[in-house]
């Protein structure tokens, strides 16, 4: 056994996936072999769900059923939503509500048997395609009761990125914010061993199910680094902006000041996060539509200054920040937005951990103190 330690478990491989790979070097990433711009521009997030839960894209029929079994699943029962309802009167962090909200879920789920086989795949697609269904509403509801707003109940004639939109804002989405919206669930929706996913493969191989795993990762998904890193990008450009410099000059004082500039850098690609290049043609295309381009102008700017100073490349969260925001969305739920995509990529990763299980159970050198002596209480 090498002792050679990786802080982070960087470079370190763990596991065995058929699901997502990733060229860093060549900005490259693929579903089960499918690229992700021929993914997120002709499939929806409905199909990626299916091909990364059953290994291949579904027929016409196929999706028709796995879209209809998804939607007749997504209201959210009472108790639960009064749960939500209960951490909105209390300005609880989104993060953490969903997180609770979740966990919850599993005491209303019809094959939540304390005595089955976790790992049995027929009962966890049926749970994934609940808890896929479900977060939406969750975070929709959560977002209205803290406005003091009635939840919208959930629509099963919608799409899935359709619906949520409706249940966030009491309207049917015209079809370029259903598309770009569609899109953004898609490219999120898996990204190989990142931190929330190897959280829930850790809790998913002490045999634990399927709503603890996926717990698992919304609480690591929660932290800045990871899932918190868009609405960082959104709240700097929003202090650019009322800061009335220059995009450009504002990012070079902040470097002068030590600051970070957010959405910059990836533990795995040394080159242009691909699933920002798609994310920015969104961001020009919503300020087209609304005739304003501001939000998609300082990216821009600031991206090319980034890359000349600093050879840096921006990743998936600073483009995702301009896009939602130019869709209305509160800045305080894209990282719950965030897992209600990924969540698909959560359950597959279980779904194979379950396969070929075995314990995930790494080791620390020991670094405290040795050969200390002893000395009773009264001693002391």
């Amino acid at each position: 056994m090498s002792d050679e330690l990786k802080k982070g478990l960087e470079g370190v491989l763990v596991a065995e996936s058929g699901l997502s790979d990733i060229d860093g070097d060549e900005g490259r990433l693929v579903y089960r072999g499918y690229t992700i711009e021929d993914l997120a521009r002709g499939a929806s997030y409905e199909e990626v769900l299916y091909l990364l839960w059953n290994g291949e894209l579904p027929s016409e029929s196929e999706l028709d059923a796995f879209a209809s079994d998804m939607a007749t699943e997504r209201a959210v029962d009472d108790d639960v939503l009064g749960t939500v309802s209960d951490l909105a009167d209390a300005d609880e962090v989104p993060m953490a509500a969903v997180r609770t909200a979740v966990s919850e879920l599993s005491a209303f789920d019809p094959d939540a048997d304390e005595d089955a086989d976790p790992t049995d795949e027929a009962t966890n697609l049926a749970k994934g395609k609940r808890l896929t269904a479900k977060l939406p509403t969750i975070v929709a509801a959560f977002t209205r009761l803290r406005n003091g707003e009635e939840p919208v109940e959930p629509r099963e004639d919608l799409s899935h990125a359709a619906n949520f939109l409706y249940m966030l804002n009491g309207e049917e989405p015209d079809d370029v914010m259903e598309d770009v919206f569609d899109q953004a669930l898609v490219l999120h929706a898996d990204h190989g061993l990142n931190a929330s996913t190897f959280s829930a493969m850790v809790t998913a191989s002490t045999l634990a199910d399927l709503h603890s795993a996926v717990t698992s990762a919304i609480g690591t998904l929660s932290g800045s680094l990871h899932g918190g890193a868009n609405q960082n990008v959104m709240e700097m450009l929003n202090e650019v902006d009322a800061s009335g410099k220059d995009p450009v000059q504002w990012v070079d004082d902040a470097l002068d000041n030590g600051e970070r500039v957010a959405g910059f850098g990836h533990r795995v690609y040394n080159v242009k996060d691909p699933r920002a290049k798609i994310l920015s043609e969104q961001s020009e295309e919503l300020g087209e539509a609304a005739g304003d381009t501001k939000w998609y102008e300082m990216s821009v700017a600031i991206e090319e200054y980034m890359k000349e100073e600093k050879g840096l490349a921006p990743n998936v969260d600073f483009y995702s920040a301009t896009t939602y925001y130019q869709m209305g969305i509160p800045v305080d739920i894209y990282t719950p937005i965030f897992a209600m995509s990924r969540v698909g990529g959560w359950i597959a990763h279980v779904l194979e951990q379950y396969d070929d299980n075995r314990l995930i159970r790494p080791r620390a050198r020991y670094v405290g103190p040795k050969d200390q002596e002893f000395v009773p209480v009264d001693e002391r």
